[in-house]
């Protein structure tokens, strides 16, 4: 592929308007614009959270960005949306109104994975729910051309760049069509988008009208037919239907046959009006530039699950930035046509991000009203993006990247010092330096070549990459120089690691389990059986295990007492009840007891919703007769899975009681040491009324604190419009 040529990030002219130079905070009202001197806004940045000027906020970083390329950025921060009156608050913008959900997808953020609606919301003044609509950015997107229909919107962020191509949406039970088309705006960024957004803000400044602006990575739009010059190459042609013979790692595309023209497509799909030029496998490298790969249409992948799974498969096979082809999609008489992902930042353009001139703290408006989410990362520092993990159930490798981005030292160090002098009620203790991972800080691959021509989707699975560089004496230098800084106490790491990584290294582990770890290390085994594991292209258990040996004896060489807090997935793609079973007895023999379990949630374009949807599984070749997933979908049975982890809850041992039997294993039922659950029932526990209930002594023990472990979603917690999810994974 050829080399793009990368403006960097702050290389532009500034925009006139860079004379009225920086805002204390960006305005939120039109009082507030008076005083800056402002008589109108050229962005006015629209997002379903509150606003907190912290760069682990995306309206904070992406409005800060674009202030330092010299535009003037307001921003309507969860706007009631009954109607069009809050997005006439600042008048109407100049250039664009830019729209995300917010940090998190709005279905995620509203609603638990049984459907349930959430009383709370993180990222809300006092925490307090229902302060967003469902599915917001089609929402906010339609309000803002209410209040001002000529005004073109752009959309990013994770709701928008998950649901940038025709996806299952767990929540309506069905397939969607990409929220471009419900939205109806002008252009969609996905991923990481400073790079995309810099360059479109610049050129509608400099007069470019919005519907000519079609060749920006990272961006998707409409249009009613391909340009010319472009070779269309059917998707069933990069990944040919035919016999799958076992393959030694599956997760990487087949070899490629020689490049010569298809006589007629092998697929069935028969919407697409555009002729297509049928082409095998690939095409000449020179011609790589301007070949576009069509997806089935959204009404085929609607209709047929097994080309759902095909194009999942496509879509992320096509998302290494150095190789990926643009894709496009028919909706109905449009296509969705998506330019390949952005190029990452390097680490002159990540510092100059995270050191632009945040206040670090709520924007007044909100007084003294807690923002949870601001308290949880308020004294955290972001040392890198990306995550080349590749778990099936995690967004965060779909929206950032695989490609490590990292900052350097001296800039997260000096972050830190910002920290300890500038934010109110610091103690002395920098609760994280993460990212989506914590421990890959400038690992990469060895090789720039075989970087730019790999397409898997994790560089750990099966096994970790002979190209990975797995040195983690960067990171280990970062943390005894910043732990070193005066006024600093602690560094704590509360970002997950990734400890398949971690063993590589064993005086990183070292470090951590000496001077980093809070009594307390969370880390995400997901799961214990190889069905599920395979599924979720996760370690085995050895390697956990192999992790814990070097964590428990580093602890006791360091005399501290400290615990690793395990995340388990229930009802993932791929477990069984049996797998659930056997989590579940190990569990009571490690002495683990759960404090809240959470379900699998299939979010929009992960492969394991994928899975979940159709059945398939993508990981591999998708045909008609390809391998099929055992999916547990039903609510009685995603239940279950939930109580067998955990089991030492008595209002669940009824229900594992009647599935131990079923499944032949009531031999588990008793109050011995190694069997699970007790036959007998505590008074008011398990749906019987305490009056009627038999008194029996023996309730179940309390655990102690370092026993209790969480589960999660998968989804990041922190996504943004142009900027990174952080949190646990």
């Amino acid at each position: 592929m050829s080399a793009v040529e990368i403006t960097p990030l702050f290389g532009r002219r500034k925009y006139w308007a860079h004379r009225f130079g920086t805002a204390p905070f960006l305005p939120m009202t039109r009082a507030e614009m008076d005083e800056l001197g402002w008589d109108s806004c050229d962005v006015i940045l629209v997002t379903g959270d509150a606003y907190v000027d912290h760069p682990s906020f995306g309206m904070a970083l992406i409005g800060r960005m674009l202030e330092a390329q010299g535009f003037r950025v307001g921003v309507i921060a969860q706007p009631d949306w009954r109607n069009a009156d809050a997005f006439r608050e600042l008048g109407p913008p100049n250039l664009y109104f830019g729209v995300t959900a917010g940090n998190m997808d709005s279905m995620v953020n509203r609603y638990t994975s049984d459907r349930k609606m959430r009383s709370d919301d993180a990222y809300t003044p006092h925490g307090e729910g229902g302060k967003r609509p469902d599915r917001s950015v089609i929402v906010y997107t339609q309000r803002c051309r209410e209040a001002f229909p000529d005004v073109p919107v752009v959309i990013g962020g994770i709701e928008a760049s998950l649901r940038r191509v025709a996806h299952f949406d767990y929540w309506s039970e069905k397939v969607r069509r990409s929220v471009l088309i419900d939205a109806q705006a002008d252009i969609l960024l996905f991923g990481n988008a400073e790079r995309a957004l810099v360059e479109l803000t610049h050129r509608l400044g400099a007069g470019e009208p919005i519907n000519a602006i079609t060749d920006i990575r990272g961006t998707a739009f409409l249009r009613r037919q391909t340009a010319d010059g472009w070779i269309e190459i059917d998707s069933t042609e990069v990944d040919e239907p035919g016999r799958i013979d076992p393959p030694i790692d599956p997760y990487l595309m087949e070899p490629s046959a020689p490049e010569q023209p298809v006589a007629a497509p092998v697929t069935a799909v028969t919407e697409t009006v555009i002729p297509v030029v049928r082409l095998r496998r690939k095409v000449k490298t020179v011609d790589r530039d301007r070949s576009v790969i069509r997806l089935p249409a959204f009404e085929a992948v609607r209709d047929d699950p097994v080309l759902y799974a095909h194009a999942s498969r496509i879509v992320h096979a096509e998302a290494n930035p150095h190789n990926a082809r643009a894709i496009v999609q028919r909706h109905g008489e449009q296509d969705v046509w998506l330019n390949p992902p952005p190029i990452p930042l390097d680490t002159k353009d990540m510092d100059a991000v995270y050191e632009l001139p945040y206040q670090r703290v709520p924007h007044p408006a909100y007084g003294d009203a807690k923002i949870p989410a601001y308290k949880m990362i308020r004294f955290s520092v972001t040392i890198q993006r990306g995550c080349f993990g590749g778990c099936t159930f995690c967004s965060i490798t779909e929206h950032e990247g695989r490609i490590i981005q990292s900052r350097s030292e001296d800039s997260i160090i000096r972050e830190v010092e910002k920290v300890r002098d500038t934010v109110p009620g610091f103690t002395g203790i920098i609760s994280d330096l993460g990212g989506p991972t914590a421990n890959m800080y400038r690992l990469a691959c060895k090789s720039r070549e075989i970087e730019a021509a790999c397409r898997r989707p994790s560089c750990v699975f099966p096994g970790v990459c002979p190209n990975l560089n797995t040195n983690h004496n960067p990171l280990i230098k970062l943390y005894r120089r910043a732990r070193a800084l005066p006024g600093i106490k602690k560094v704590l790491i509360a970002s997950g690691v990734r400890y398949d990584l971690a063993v590589e290294s064993p005086e990183y582990v070292k470090e951590l389990a000496t001077h980093h770890v809070g009594g307390y290390l969370k880390i995400a085994p997901e799961a214990i059986a190889e069905g599920p594991l395979s599924k979720m292209m996760k370690p085995g258990i050895g390697t956990y295990h192999r992790f814990k040996e070097l964590f428990d004896k580093y602890s006791a060489e360091a005399g501290k007492e400290q615990y690793l807090i395990p995340y388990f997935i229930a009802a993932h793609p791929g477990t069984t009840d049996q797998d659930m079973l056997d989590l579940a007895i190990w569990l009571k023999a490690n002495g683990f007891r759960a404090d809240q379990v959470q379900a699998f949630l299939p979010g929009p374009m992960a492969t394991a919703t994928a899975m979940w949807h159709t059945g398939r599984n993508p990981l591999k070749k998708v045909t008609r007769d390809s391998e099929t997933v055992i999916v547990p979908k039903g609510h009685a049975q995603r239940r279950l899975h939930k109580a067998l982890l955990r089991y030492h809850d008595a209002n669940n041992w009824p229900m594992i009681r009647e599935a131990l039997k079923r499944m032949g294993r009531s031999d588990l039922i008793g109050n011995a040491k190694h069997q699970l659950v007790p036959a007998w029932q505590p008074a008011g526990t398990g749906g019987m009324p305490a009056k009627d209930a038999p008194v029996v002594a023996g309730a179940p023990r309390r655990a102690r604190p370092g026993q209790m472990l969480t589960q999660h979603t998968g989804m990041p917690p922190q996504p943004r419009l142009g900027s990174k999810p952080r949190g646990r994974r």
